[in-house]
């Protein structure tokens, strides 16, 4: 960092030296992890391009249908460009899911059936998921469990599956039929499931029951390896559009891949049996979601790169992480580890503070909608709740960690992050 930038922060954001000499001596130590990852950009770059050159997109597809949204040739043309680039049959691209986990209960109730047991390989699911699932210890209205929908779950041993307790589960339960794997963390505290451990597994799986789908929740994970999870054998897959493959420029919606049975019911869920994915009018958005998605492998980098840099001015400073700067990283997530409930408001607030909007203002932790504990949310973002943004948050419970994600330029994430450690020390 040169010295004219390092007097703008001084003056401008009030930053210390001590933080200034932990950031240069983080982008020393990160250099070649950088490099890594501009390959993996550079290739998914070439197979994004390469999907849009195959459908022959052109500004036609960029309309505006209304009402039902019959025959609207831009929606049906972004699932068959999704498709080429998860190399799967078929997928369903909308800005009527409201979020990734819409879209995941979309997939699991259009799936799954009354007596049918989930089982759950990563330990307990996200948050926002426990409501769907039924096991959120509230009232439950309409959860899988209230369908008379079974749910198991197996535990990680030390970040990887138990391979003995799945096998046992699944050749002496007859009625699992659909086996969800995590490939982020959640509110963990573990390393997310790289692309070869997600293969391992499903090709274990399979080798028991074939039957039996194989479910990969795919949210904040895309385009930061040179494969999906369905290019290695998952039935199924979801994940958001505020997140890594909407760009930073989509402004909302949700997707799903895979198989096309599987897909075609999940549709079913999204509107009604006999409509699925044939009608729902776009509203105008389809030129965002269409760029959103050729902008996201660069985006999805610029995150990744700037979560590497966070782990190593936070490891510098003193705090424990997770990942480390130099793991191979397979989501755009970054844990901090702070032992202490006001350090953690306190950076929270301090990427609220490095935001482009709504930075004056002070996140608190709230009740928010789907979470069991109070929740903190730093999130400046244009598009709302977007995390491909530079966010932060963290439930409010010990060992009181963060989990910082996005960042649509490296540039950003830099600066945020600096703010946040300098408003901690």
């Amino acid at each position: 960092m040169n010295l004219h930038m390092k007097n703008f922060l001084k003056l401008k954001y009030k930053i210390g030296d001590r933080v200034l000499e932990f950031m240069d001596a983080a982008e020393r130590d990160v250099a070649d992890q950088f490099k890594y990852y501009d390959e993996v950009r550079e290739y998914n770059q070439a197979k994004v391009l390469s999907a849009f050159q195959a459908e022959r997109i052109s500004d036609s597809h960029f309309t505006n249908s209304t009402g039902y949204g019959y025959g609207d040739i831009g929606r049906d043309a972004l699932d068959k460009v999704y498709a080429r680039i998860f190399n799967c049959e078929s997928a369903l691209v909308r800005p009527h899911f409201v979020n990734g986990t819409h879209a995941i209960g979309a997939a699991l109730f259009g799936n799954l059936r009354p007596g049918d047991t989930m089982l759950s390989i990563c330990g307990k699911p996200y948050d926002t998921l426990h409501n769907i699932i039924g096991i959120s210890g509230k009232e439950n209205i309409g959860s899988l469990k209230e369908y008379g929908i079974n749910y198991k779950q197996i535990d990680l041993i030390d970040g990887d599956f138990n391979f003995d307790e799945i096998k046992i589960e699944l050749t002496e339960d007859k009625t699992i039929k659909l086996v969800h794997i995590q490939r982020s963390t959640g509110y963990g505290w573990r390393k997310s499931l790289r692309i070869s451990a997600i293969e391992k597994i499903i090709s274990f799986v399979k080798s028991i029951r074939n039957d039996v789908i194989c479910f990969v929740d795919n949210c904040y994970g895309e385009f930061v390896e040179v494969k999906e999870p369905t290019e290695v054998g998952a039935d199924l897959v979801c994940g958001s559009l505020i997140k890594n493959i909407g760009g930073g420029i989509a402004p909302t919606g949700g997707y799903i891949a895979g198989k096309s049975v599987y897909v075609e019911q999940a549709s079913y869920r999204l509107t009604i049996p006999g409509i699925g994915g044939e009608c729902g009018s776009t509203f105008g958005v389809m030129r965002l979601l269409f760029q959103g998605l050729f902008l996201a492998p660069h985006t999805s980098i610029e995150a990744v790169k700037g979560a590497v840099l966070c782990a190593r001015i936070m490891e510098l400073a003193g705090f424990e992480v997770l990942p480390g700067y130099n793991d191979i990283r397979t989501d755009i997530i970054q844990a901090i580890k702070f032992n202490d409930k006001d350090k953690l408001i306190k950076f929270c607030k301090g990427i609220q503070k490095g935001s482009p909007i709504d930075s004056f203002v002070e996140c608190e932790p709230w009740d928010m909608p789907g979470y069991n504990d109070q929740v903190i949310m730093a999130a400046g973002a244009f598009v709302q709740g977007a995390s491909i943004e530079l966010s932060a948050d963290a439930p409010i419970r010990p060992p009181y960690i963060a989990y910082l994600q996005g960042g649509l330029t490296l540039d950003h994430v830099k600066i945020g992050v600096m703010i946040a450690l300098n408003n901690i020390i």
